[in-house]
């Protein structure tokens, strides 16, 4: 389970791609579709928490009234630190 928490998003989404062709193949006895059904949830698991570490990190790039750009938090993303939801500056 611990190989899990450090899993990157490609490879766990690869293998929940080949759980669910195993489960379709429908070769697999009760016990084996079991396993590889819990196996399929805890990589749905991996990729969504990845998809929402990556969520959290994505960046709006603002024009400025000098021309110039800035970055601004995505709207409606939580704060890491604090836990309170991030909203756009006001100018």
């Amino acid at each position: 389970m611990s190989q899990e928490k450090e899993m990157e998003f490609e490879p766990a989404l690869k293998r929940l791609e080949a759980i669910v062709e195993q489960l379709e193949g429908g070769d697999l006895s009760l016990e084996q579709a079991l396993k590889a059904y819990e196996e399929g949830v805890r990589m749905a698991d991996v990729c969504s928490k990845r998809l929402t570490e990556a969520e959290k990190k994505v960046e709006t790039l603002m024009k400025t009234a000098g021309g110039k750009f800035r970055t601004e938090p995505l709207a409606g993303v939580e704060d890491a630190a604090t836990g309170t939801p991030k909203t756009k500056k006001k100018k």
